[in-house]
């Protein structure tokens, strides 16, 4: 409270909104005799120290009736606010979840009217509804609902983008309860600030219905209508028009400075877009596989995963042809720099890729269920339970405005049938089986009072809620320090031996691959370039693996030499090279290398690589 009594615009919200709230609940108590009283001795009188606005035709005090008016005034325009808003939130809503065409026709419809100044739709409104207060905040209502609705469907399209809002989908979350849990709360803060400062619209907008004569009918009055009546006398009594005029201003800048300050309080949210590569390649080439065509015994089987995204300029193939089986216990790192389609493999696996993206594969199977179609309620539920996936983010890959507790919970309630309680008792126990410290109280704490390790654990926690038979960790370490990176690898390598769950770990740091994974798969420009066991890193054959462990410095690394590096950059998903993509980068390519693609070359105990001129272990 101290800090907001220090804070210029809390105080300037403070006393506005108390003055304004306390009018228009006080102001018919307390002025409202007055405001009725007729005193035919003082007809239109000017400005004086009894009447400081003067009196009206009929001798009433003016200044009483604009206190006596600022129920009616700010009641009105807070309930035409109110409809605007649930409407456009409503309409918002839609748009943003429903189907491709209902959401682009919502979409059109919804800039069409935004397109239309408000107070040509409230006129318009305002001649469909009728005259009077109530068809004055049905107008301005409708008027208003294009706005938020706009503001909803924009802000809905970078939330349902997030990580949490896709592990919802997977686990077969309806859509209506996606809009009412994870949603609805993060556009909370944008809305009421936004709406606070829609009222203050409203209020003028009102006014302006009223002046004109569709609003407030007499006897009744507020301030437009007040305004009206004064600005007929402007020149014989100029103070009848500034009373109103004062109160409308007044009230709008309560409101405004309200809306401020919440901004300023709640302030936002970072919100992450990825950009599209703008051209496809052709897709030619050999891929690695050195699974056959059968899979038995595996809990996941994928052949020729490929992932399209569609645009302007044509397709573009960020993963192509990936073949992957991992069998139950076993552990499997992806190594690759970033661009690699590292995680957006894990992604088309996991069933978590948004519109325009495209994923296609000869077969993707997990736990027995083919993933490539719709899934029914019985699939997705054991989807929801069987697959984990830790994300690379925990921060945006958990709901901000749920308590850690609650996310976890709302796997057991949606899919085990567990009450609230029971799903609530049985997350703070995952929480403990992850170690975390204290974790009654940080099931109660929301995601950003968490540390990054704790997030983490939080999210391995949540895989944890169901019986994992599959964990997908998309770079699980980032962005901490070693330390934490020691036990988040701990919990991940404990949960696996304990539930004897597969492990797909996606990571471009060898030490952390090297350290829980019985095999790697190395992955370059979109494809898997080479297969083997993690004891085999050293003796690596494919030059573009060889080139990654080398600049990892080790602790013989001399420190007066300079670190190895892969000169060059990745190539563009948009504009890969014939051949070999590595080739530009690749101190072995030659001639054939630029041309033709490298075949695959397999060894016994050695996995496979896909190279032209691989390194060939010597004595």
């Amino acid at each position: 409270m101290s800090d907001t009594l220090r804070n210029p615009l809390a105080v300037a919200a403070l006393l506005a909104g108390t003055l304004v709230l306390g009018t228009a609940l006080l102001g018919p108590v307390i002025w409202g005799e007055a405001a009725e009283t007729n005193d035919f001795t003082s007809l239109d009188q000017p400005a004086s120290a009894a009447h400081p606005f003067g009196t009206d035709k009929l001798g009433r005090d003016i200044l009483a009736r604009v206190l006596v008016a600022a129920r009616l005034s700010i009641g009105l325009a807070v309930a035409a606010t109110a409809i605007g808003m649930v409407l456009g939130v409503l309409v918002g809503a839609v748009a943003s979840m429903s189907g491709r065409r209902l959401r682009r026709f919502l979409a059109m419809m919804i800039g069409i009217a935004v397109a239309f100044p408000g107070l040509l739709l409230a006129l318009f409104f305002a001649v469909i509804f009728g005259v009077g207060p109530r068809g004055a905040v049905l107008a301005l209502g409708f008027a208003m609902a294009p706005g938020f609705a706009r503001l909803t469907q924009t802000l809905a399209a970078s939330v349902t983008s997030q990580d949490y809002v896709s592990a919802a989908r997977a686990l077969g979350v309806s859509r209506v309860r996606i809009l009412v849990r994870h949603v609805l709360p993060n556009l909370a803060e944008p809305l009421i600030v936004n709406g606070t400062v829609a009222a203050g619209s409203a209020l003028l907008a009102f006014a302006g219905l009223s002046y004109l004569g569709l609003g407030v009918q007499p006897p009744a009055y507020d301030w437009g209508r007040m305004l009206s009546e004064g600005l007929n006398s402007i020149y014989t009594n100029p103070s009848a028009a500034l009373g109103p005029a004062l109160a409308i201003v007044v009230s709008g800048l309560a409101f405004n400075f309200a809306g401020e300050f919440a901004a300023q309080t709640v302030g936002g949210r970072a919100r992450v877009h990825r950009k599209v590569p703008a051209h496809v390649p052709a897709d030619a080439g050999p891929r690695l596989s050195t699974s056959s065509d059968d899979a038995p015994g595996t809990v996941l089987s994928v052949r020729d995963l490929t992932v399209r995204i569609p645009t302007a300029d044509g397709l573009i193939r960020p993963v192509r042809g990936v073949d992957l089986d991992l069998a139950p216990g076993e552990a499997v790192g992806v190594l690759g720099e970033s661009g690699s389609g590292k995680s957006l493999t894990a992604l088309a696996i996991s069933r978590l890729t948004h519109d325009p993206v495209r994923v296609d594969a000869q077969r993707l199977t997990f736990d027995g269920m083919d993933l490539r179609g719709r899934l029914g309620a019985t699939e997705r539920t054991r989807l929801g339970t069987s697959l984990s996936m830790v994300f690379q983010d925990p921060m945006s890959s958990l709901n901000p405005t749920m308590r850690a507790g609650d996310q976890l919970a709302e796997v057991a309630t949606e899919h085990q049938g567990s009450s609230w309680r029971d799903a609530r008792a049985r997350a703070v126990e995952r929480l403990r089986a992850v170690r975390m410290s204290a974790a009654e109280r940080r099931s109660r704490q929301l995601p950003h009072e968490l540390s990054g390790g704790m997030r983490q654990r939080v999210m391995i926690a949540m895989g944890l809620m169901g019986d994992p038979r599959l964990i997908i960790a998309d770079e699980p370490t980032t962005a901490l320090d070693v330390t934490v990176q020691q036990q988040v690898l701990e919990v991940i390598q404990s949960t696996r031996e304990r539930t004897g769950a597969a492990l797909l770990l996606i990571s471009h740091d060898i030490s952390v691959v090297s350290s829980i994974c019985d095999r790697v798969l190395v992955m370059y420009a979109g494809r898997v370039v080479e297969d083997l066991p993690v004891a085999d890193l050293e003796r690596a054959r494919h030059p573009y693996t060889r080139a990654l462990v080398e600049a990892v410095p080790t602790m013989q690394t001399p420190r007066d030499e300079r670190l190895s590096s892969i000169p060059g950059r990745p190539p563009d998903p948009a504009a890969l090279p014939t051949g070999c993509p590595f080739a530009p980068r690749c101190p072995r390519a030659d001639t054939t290398c630029t041309i033709e693609p490298p075949l695959v070359r397999y060894a016994a105990g050695s996995g496979a690589v896909a190279c032209h001129h691989p390194v060939e272990e010597t004595s």
